[in-house]
């Protein structure tokens, strides 16, 4: 591939989870990316490589990205300078906050920021400069339940415990698809290759889904199961292993609380009572149990359809009781949670039991925060039903919550009504179209980049840091760049000022105190060090010091030969330190140092659980209800203005199962009309028993065809909004996660007269 005038850089594709490793060969003179293919060197890849890293070329050549900030005129978008931009925006919410208090303006990160590890540093000095507790992320309409879950069970919302998936024996998957996420919140690039050797090594893969998906398609079991049920199924699991005396804790016995109120709260969740409302039998859960108590090792693995659901926090937290339960929680082959050479972790005061919940409450439904957010689902309301509280202005980092988030139409109408909007996008999307000002950040592969995030949710333990492939053109910015200014100017002061009371701050978490990680490291000698080594502001200083300070880390001292970001890039392959360790009882921050298996709030949850059992065996499971899916040529709503990979057939179709497609007079290609409470949308149908029956799948983060958005190659594939037809009503009672999974429709032939 390489020619004379050009040359290969080694990094990461930052488009999802997996972030394999890439080789970008590049010409500088011409500015252009010539190929991506895969890293055959890559330590935790080794040369794999999905669709969607192809199309990091047509992302850098989109005519549509956006490369200078845009303000909103009566004649449309202008294109302005930086420095009128950042005044703008920073005075406007500023002025905003003095009128009208900080939580009249609210924030919302997209899912992008996780890939990025300027944004994730330099947004948190922004939220504390505008002071709103109205802050809101993508998170809530994906892992929250899981995140709330894993800090009531071990004392982290980040503790979360990873299937060992290149050493088990057995895999229990629900309401994930790895071989198209290529694991989430699981990072393993390679999945099929990984499922693959599990088979081949004579292990098991047993895959429950509402949808025979791509990886049920290579499982040696798949069962259909009802959506919205998964906690009914793992709480049968529960209960057959106290019933037939299987538990068995292992070297765990001694660091786990709890273990006789699961007992008790299981009694009422047999399988033969679940049963009718899972759509498994009762005789597969029992054989499902004793497969997993016996295997040499095993995991249960539930991801976005365990989470995006009634029962979401509930399904979380039983997916590793029954980890615990079979003594696989925290062993080679079982689950175990990772050991990352860098950590956000690290930064802050840490209280072991201390749960960031409930601390405050959203206005109209009262709604709890958690994590220092409110939830999603709340945010239209918020706007709209909030009288003199409610949000004026609205700051969104890297997000397009009109096609993301629940009741798109109620929540495109809401954003309409605000006074001000401030939108950090590549692209004039569905959301940002309807913002007053614009300020795009480079290119993916104009920043470099260490995946702090995921490197933490790893099967195995690596680290490896992403340079820039691509100089960015002149009067550009950083995504970082963007977040420090917008802070200096909203709080009135320089911004090399901010950007040293962040490092101050990270020093002050890392070295010199007694609960740091290097107490015997002043920062004296850290600042030393950083200076010697040319980091003199932004992410990587920053970066840094939290791998120097981190588990391999060379503590400042450069003659141990540990690990320092100049370590890093002088290895561009990445560094492999080692398979998952066990580390229970020290990665425990509950109050009591144990595993908490029966958290107060989980267990208080279970009765709404018992109710929902009895409703549900009473109405018969009848009724149509819906269900997403994930493709693996784009990622949520981004992805599909490149060529390369939204070109094809239609990928926006809703799937119909032939005896449901039959009682509603519906054939292969027509179009039906689909209805929920929050609204109605027309869409493709193909018929297929990839899907149970009762159950109809349609993809998320289509919908472009809104006015104003420059997005012109996915408007000619605009496909449909389905979160049009979420009812932002519906969440999951303790987290408060938005319910995208089960929601109940109407399935209509598409008759005439306009379109929805």
């Amino acid at each position: 591939m390489s020619s004379a005038d050009s040359r290969v850089v080694q990094r990461t594709c930052p488009l999802c989870e997996a972030h394999c490793g890439i080789r970008v060969e590049v010409n500088d003179e011409r500015r252009q990316v010539l190929g991506v293919r895969g890293d055959p060197d890559d330590v935790f890849s080794r040369g794999y490589i999905c669709p969607k890293a192809y199309g990091l070329k047509g992302l850098q050549e989109d005519p549509d990205r956006l490369t200078h900030p845009l303000r909103r005129t009566d004649s449309g978008f202008q294109e302005i300078g930086w420095d009128e931009a950042f005044e703008l925006a920073g005075s406007r919410l500023a002025e905003i906050k003095s009128a009208h208090g900080a939580d009249a303006i609210a924030t919302y990160l997209g899912n992008p920021t996780a890939h990025d590890l300027g944004a994730l540093l330099y947004v948190q000095p922004l939220l504390q400069v505008l002071g709103t507790r109205r802050r809101f992320s993508a998170s809530s309409v994906d892992q929250i339940p899981k995140m709330l879950s894993s800090c009531l069970v071990f004392g982290g919302v980040l503790t979360i415990p990873i299937p060992d998936v290149d050493r088990t024996d057995y895999l229990l998957v629900l309401g994930a698809n790895p071989l198209v996420s290529n694991g989430s919140l699981m990072t393993a690039p390679d999945m099929p290759g990984r499922l693959r050797r599990l088979r081949e090594r004579g292990g098991k893969l047993v895959v429950i889904d509402p949808r025979r998906s791509e990886t049920a398609g290579v499982a040696d079991e798949h069962h259909f199961i009802r959506p919205g049920s998964d906690a009914f199924f793992l709480f049968a699991l529960v209960h057959v292993l106290f019933e037939e005396e299987r538990v068995s804790l292992g070297p765990l016995a001694e660091h786990v609380a709890g273990v006789d109120a699961v007992r008790a709260l299981a009694r009422d969740f047999s399988p033969e009572v679940v049963a009718p409302v899972t759509g498994i039998s009762a005789e597969v859960v029992r054989r499902i149990a004793r497969e997993l108590a016996d295997a040499p090792s095993a995991a249960c693995y539930g991801r976005i359809g365990t989470c995006t659901q009634e029962y979401g926090t509930l399904a979380s937290w039983l997916v590793d009781v029954v980890n615990v339960l079979t003594g696989n929680l925290d062993r080679p082959g079982g689950a175990l949670f990772p050991t990352p050479a860098a950590s956000l972790g690290v930064i802050g005061p840490r209280t072991p039991g201390y749960v960031p919940y409930a601390r405050w409450h959203s206005s109209v439904r009262g709604l709890p925060e958690f994590n220092g957010e409110l939830p999603v689902a709340t945010l239209a309301e918020e706007i709209d039903s909030a009288g003199e509280e409610r949000i004026r202005a609205l700051f969104l980092l890297a997000g397009n919550p009109v096609l993301s988030t629940p009741n798109g139409a109620r929540l495109e109408r809401a954003l309409e009504s605000l006074d001000f909007i401030v939108s950090t996008d590549i692209y004039l999307n569905e959301t940002s179209r309807l913002a007053d000002v614009i300020l795009p950040p480079v290119s993916l592969l104009e920043r470099s980049n260490y995946d702090i995030l995921f490197h933490g949710l790893s099967v195995r333990n690596v680290s490896k840091f992403s340079p820039i492939a691509l100089e960015a053109p002149e009067n550009t910015r950083q995504q970082w760049e963007i977040l420090l200014e917008l802070t200096a100017r909203v709080a009135g002061i320089p911004a090399a000022a901010v950007d040293e009371i962040v490092i101050k701050t990270i020093l002050g978490s890392c070295v010199g105190g007694e609960t740091s990680a290097c107490p015997e490291v002043s920062e004296e000698t850290a600042r030393k060090a950083l200076a010697e080594a040319g980091r003199d502001g932004g992410p990587e200083r920053i970066l840094d010091v939290l791998l120097r300070t981190g588990p391999y880390g060379d503590r400042f001292r450069g003659e141990n030969g540990g690990l320092t970001l100049a370590t890093l890039e002088r290895t561009p392959e990445g560094i492999d330190h080692g398979p998952l360790l066990s580390q229970v009882p020290e990665i425990l921050e509950t109050a009591s140092g144990k595993i908490e298996l029966a958290p107060d709030l989980l267990v208080g949850d279970v009765e709404r659980l018992r109710r929902g059992l009895a409703q549900r065996r009473e109405a018969g499971g009848g009724g149509l209800v819906l269900i997403g899916r994930r493709q693996v040529r784009n990622n949520n709503s981004w992805m599909h203005n490149v060529y390369s990979l939204a070109k094809g057939r239609d990928r926006c179709t809703l799937l119909v199962h032939p005896d449901d497609a039959a009682r509603h007079g519906l054939r292969q290609g027509e179009r039906a009309r689909l209805r929920s409470r929050a609204g109605e949308i027309e869409v493709p149908v193909a018929v297929s028993d990839e899907v149970m029956p009762g159950v109809v799948s349609l993809p998320h983060g289509f919908g472009h065809d809104a006015p104003g958005a420059r997005l012109s190659v996915a408007r000619e594939r605009a496909g449909v909004n389905s979160n049009r037809l979420c009812d932002e009503q519906l969440v999951d009672a303790l987290s408060c996660n938005a319910v995208l999974n089960g929601i109940p429709v109407e399935l209509l032939p598409a008759g005439p007269g306009p379109r929805p």
